[in-house]
C-alpha cells in the first residue's frame, strides 16, 4: 500500500509534459550560465584559460553551489525581512557565483577581489541575457511567481493535514475572490486609445472577447491619488482638499505622501468599514482601506516583514530583485536618451528630466515587480480581496507627458503585468475576478512658470505686498523624502500650496476661513489681480451667501448658479460647478482656491509645479478615470461621480461575491457624509463636457466603438529618494 502511495505521488512528476518542461528549464539555465560565464571570463584580465570543457564543469559547479546555498540564503532573507531581506537578496546571487568561481578546479581566477568583481559581472550579464531570451516578456518572472504560489499552497496543505511530500500541482480554487489593480494616472481616453491601437493585448483581449467592459468615471476635485484612495478605500474623499494642505488649527503643512502625515490622515478616514475590512490586503497604496494586511502602504510606513514570503522570494531570486535592479539601470539610460531626443527635436511642452527623476524610473520598476510578487503570495494564500496600486505610467507621464511614447510604453508594461496576474490566477487558492481602475488621469501643458515667467507664489506676492508670500520649496511629489521639521519654521503670512494646476492659498495669521470682505480689507489687490492674470482661470472665495468663482471677465455663484458677465466655469465643463461646490465643503480647504487657465484649443493646463503632465485640479483629462470590470457585473451607482461612488460600487461587487457581509450604517456627522445628498445645492450632471476632449482623433466616446464598451453608461469625455527604496516610491502619490 505504501508503495502504491509512493507511485501515485511520483506519477505527476513523470508525465511527459512535466519531464519535457523540466529538461527544457535545465537546458536553458545551463546554456545561460555557460554563455554568461564564458563572456565574464573573456572580459576578466589575466584569465589563463577559457577551455570549453572547464567552463562546462564550472556550469555544473554553479548549479551545485546554488542548490546548496540558495535555500540557506532564502532562509536568511525570510529571517531578516524588510531592509535586511533587500540587502541579503542583492548579495545572494553574487555569493553563489563567487563561491562557485572560488571552488573552480581550474583556478582561472584568484583572489577574492577579482572573484567578487567577476561574480557581480556574471550576475548582471545573466539578468540581461535572460531578458533578451524572453524577448522582453515577463516569462521568467512569472515562472518564479508560479513556484512561489505552489510552494505556499503545498505548505498550507501540509499544515491542514495533507501529504508531507506532494508533487501534484495544487488545483485552482473555486471560491470567488476579487483582485483590484489600480493603474495610477491612466485616463479613460488614453486607455481607450491604446486599446484601439492594439498596444494593450491583455486588456484588449478582455474587451474584445466580451469578458470585460470599460467605462469612465468622473474623479471630481481634487483629482489626485490621496483624495481618490480616501474615497475608493474609505468612502471619505472629502477629508482630502489637495495633495498637500495647511491646517490653521495646528499650524502644520500636511503632505499626504509623507508616512507620518499619512498615518494621521488615515486615522481621520477610518471608521472600521473600509473597502478591505473583511480580511482584505492593501499593497502599494496611500491608505489601507482597513485591510488586515497592509504591505508597502504609505500610512503604515514599513517594509514587509518576515511573514511576507513574496517579499523574501522576490529578493532572493535571480529573476526577482537582481533582475529588476539591472533592468532598472537600463531604464536610467533609456531616460537619458529619451530626454535628449526631446531636446534635439525641440518638443514642447517639456521639463527637465534629470536629477531625482533618474532614480525614480528604476525604483518604479522595482516597486511594480515586488508588488506583483506580493499579489501572487496573497492570491496563493486565498485573500478574499486585494487592492494594489501600480505607479509606473503616472511617474513617467509627469515628466514626459501623458500621451508621449515613453509613457505609453510604461502602460504597455503594465498591461503585460495584468497578463501575468491573469495567468497566475490558475495557481491561486480562489477564483479571482479582476477589476482594473485608475484614480485620476493627467493633463498636459507647459508649466505656469514657463508660460508666464513667474511662479504662482511670485504672482501672489506682487498682489499681497507688503506681506510676503511663500510656497513649499519642492514639488509635491518630492515631499516624501523630507520629514517635517519639529518645531516647524515660521510660516509666511500668505502661504501658497500647489498640487498640479490646483493651488490653495492660506492667510496664516488669521484663524478660520476668511471671506472676501476680510481678504479685501487686508489685500485689496489680491483677488482681482489673480482673477485677471492670463494664467489663472478660476479664483474661488467665500462670500456672505456662499462661494463664488471669479474669472477674467465674470463670476459664478456656486450655490445657485448665478452668472455675472462671462461664465468662468464654461471651459471646464458642466460638472465644474458640482466639483467646486463639493470641494468647498472639504476639510481644511484654502481661503482661496486657484485653478490655472485651460487652453480651449488643446485642453492644456499649466501646472503650478514643474511637471509637463499634471493632475489635481480641473481641465483636460485629469478628472477622467477609467474602470474595466467583468461584463456580467452591473453598475449600481449611477454615473460613478466621484471616488466615494466607486467605493460604494466596489462594495456592491464584494457583496455580490459574498465577500462582504452588509454592515449597519454607522452614525456619522454631516461633515463626513460622502453622499451628494448631503448638499442639496449640488447639481450632479450626468455627462461630462465634450469640450474636455482635446483631440477628435482620440474620440473617447463609447458610441464610436461599441465593441469596447457594453456598459449601460459611459463617460464621454511617491518618492525619488534612493533608487532602491520601494517604500519611498510607494509614497510618491500625485
Amino acid at each position: 500500500m505504501a508503495g502504491q502511495r509512493g507511485e501515485s505521488a511520483l506519477r505527476p512528476l513523470l508525465t511527459w509534459r512535466r519531464v519535457f518542461a523540466r529538461m527544457r528549464a535545465v537546458l536553458r539555465n545551463g546554456i545561460t550560465t555557460f554563455v554568461v560565464l564564458s563572456f565574464t571570463l573573456w572580459l576578466m584580465p589575466g584569465v589563463r584559460s577559457t577551455d570549453v570543457v572547464d567552463t562546462m564543469g564550472l556550469v555544473v559547479l554553479v548549479a551545485v553551489v546554488g542548490a546548496v546555498l540558495r535555500p540557506l540564503l532564502l532562509f536568511g532573507v525570510i529571517a531578516l525581512g524588510g531592509w535586511g531581506a533587500m540587502l541579503l537578496g542583492v548579495a545572494a546571487q553574487v555569493i553563489v557565483m563567487a563561491v562557485a568561481l572560488e571552488l573552480d578546479p581550474s583556478k582561472r581566477l584568484s583572489g577574492w577581489p577579482t572573484v567578487g568583481v567577476a561574480a557581480l559581472l556574471a550576475v548582471v550579464c545573466a539578468a540581461i541575457f535572460d531578458w533578451m531570451i524572453d524577448s522582453g516578456t515577463e516569462d521568467t518572472f512569472q515562472n518564479e511567481a508560479t513556484r512561489l504560489m505552489r510552494g505556499i499552497r503545498r505548505r498550507q496543505a501540509r499544515q491542514a493535514g495533507g501529504r508531507i511530500f506532494e508533487l501534484r500541482r495544487p488545483r485552482p480554487g473555486t471560491d470567488p475572490g476579487l483582485l483590484i489593480v489600480q493603474l495610477d494616472g491612466v485616463s479613460e481616453p488614453v486607455l481607450r486609445w491604446a486599446v484601439r491601437a492594439g498596444n494593450l493585448p491583455t486588456i484588449g483581449r478582455w474587451l474584445r472577447s466580451g469578458t470585460h467592459t470599460m467605462r469612465g468615471w468622473h474623479t471630481g476635485l481634487p483629482s489626485t491619488t490621496p483624495a481618490a484612495q480616501a474615497g475608493i478605500l474609505h468612502g471619505a474623499a472629502r477629508q482630502i482638499p489637495a495633495f498637500r494642505w495647511f491646517e490653521k488649527d495646528t499650524g502644520r503643512l500636511m503632505v499626504s505622501n509623507r508616512p507620518r502625515d499619512a498615518a494621521v490622515i488615515e486615522q481621520r478616514l477610518s471608521d472600521g468599514q473600509g473597502l478591505l475590512r473583511d480580511d482584505g490586503v492593501s499593497i502599494g497604496n496611500a491608505f489601507s482601506g482597513d485591510a488586515k494586511i497592509a504591505l508597502l502602504t504609505v500610512s503604515h510606513a514599513a517594509l514587509p516583514g518576515r511573514s511576507a514570503r513574496g517579499w523574501a522570494a522576490f529578493m532572493a531570486s535571480p529573476f526577482g530583485f537582481t533582475r529588476a535592479l539591472v533592468l532598472g539601470i537600463g531604464e536610467v539610460f533609456a531616460e537619458l536618451h529619451q530626454a535628449r531626443l526631446q531636446r534635439r527635436r525641440d518638443l514642447h511642452p517639456r521639463v527637465s528630466r534629470s536629477g531625482a527623476f533618474l532614480a525614480l524610473r528604476p525604483a518604479s520598476i522595482l516597486l511594480r515587480d515586488v508588488n506583483v510578487s506580493l499579489i501572487a503570495e496573497q492570491m496563493a494564500r486565498g485573500a478574499p480581496a486585494v487592492y494594489c496600486d501600480l505607479v509606473d505610467y503616472d511617474e513617467v507621464a509627469h515628466h514626459a507627458g501623458p500621451a508621449r511614447p515613453e509613457s505609453l510604453r510604461q502602460l504597455e508594461s503594465l498591461d503585460q503585468m495584468l497578463g501575468v496576474l491573469e495567468r497566475l490566477g490558475q495557481e491561486a487558492a480562489r477564483d479571482y475576478r479582476i477589476v482594473v481602475l485608475s484614480d485620476h488621469g493627467q493633463s498636459q501643458g507647459a508649466t505656469f512658470r514657463q508660460r508666464h515667467g513667474e511662479t504662482l507664489d511670485e504672482a501672489v506676492e506682487r498682489f499681497s505686498a507688503p506681506d510676503p508670500a511663500d510656497a513649499p520649496s519642492v514639488p509635491a511629489e518630492e515631499e516624501a523624502t523630507r520629514e517635517p521639521e519639529f518645531p516647524q519654521p515660521p510660516v509666511a503670512p500668505v502661504l501658497v500650496v500647489s498640487s498640479g494646476n490646483l493651488a490653495l492659498i492660506y492667510f496664516t495669521r488669521h484663524p478660520g476661513r476668511l471671506d472676501r470682505a476680510r481678504i479685501d480689507a487686508t489685500y485689496p489687490k489680491l483677488i482681482g489681480g489673480l482673477a485677471g492674470h492670463p494664467g489663472i482661470g478660476l479664483v474661488v472665495v467665500h462670500e456672505g451667501d456662499g462661494p463664488v468663482a471669479y474669472g477674467p471677465a465674470g463670476s459664478h455663484r456656486l450655490t445657485d448658479g448665478t452668472v455675472t458677465g462671462q461664465d468662468p466655469l464654461l471651459p471646464y465643463g458642466p460638472q465644474a460647478r458640482t466639483d467646486l461646490l463639493r470641494h468647498q465643503e472639504t476639510a481644511h480647504v484654502g481661503d482661496l482656491v486657484v485653478i490655472s487657465a485651460l487652453d480651449p484649443l488643446t485642453s492644456e493646463v499649466s501646472a503650478f509645479e514643474e511637471l509637463v503632465g499634471s493632475h489635481g485640479g480641473l481641465g483636460g483629462w485629469q478628472t477622467e478615470g477609467m474602470l474595466v470590470h467583468p461584463a456580467d457585473w452591473q453598475i449600481t451607482q449611477g454615473d460613478l461621480n466621484g471616488p466615494d461612488a466607486v467605493h460604494r460600487q466596489l462594495i456592491d461587487w464584494l457583496e455580490l461575491l459574498d465577500l462582504r457581509a452588509p454592515a449597519p450604517l454607522p452614525a456619522s456627522s454631516p461633515a463626513l457624509d460622502p453622499s451628494p445628498a448631503s448638499s442639496p445645492a449640488l447639481d450632479s450632471s450626468p455627462a461630462s463636457s465634450p469640450a474636455l476632449d482635446p483631440s477628435a482623433a482620440l474620440d473617447p466616446s463609447p458610441a464610436s466603438s461599441p465593441e469596447l464598451d457594453s456598459s449601460p453608461a459611459s463617460s464621454p469625455a511617491l518618492d525619488p529618494s534612493a533608487a532602491l527604496d520601494p517604500s519611498a516610491v510607494a509614497r510618491r502619490r500625485g
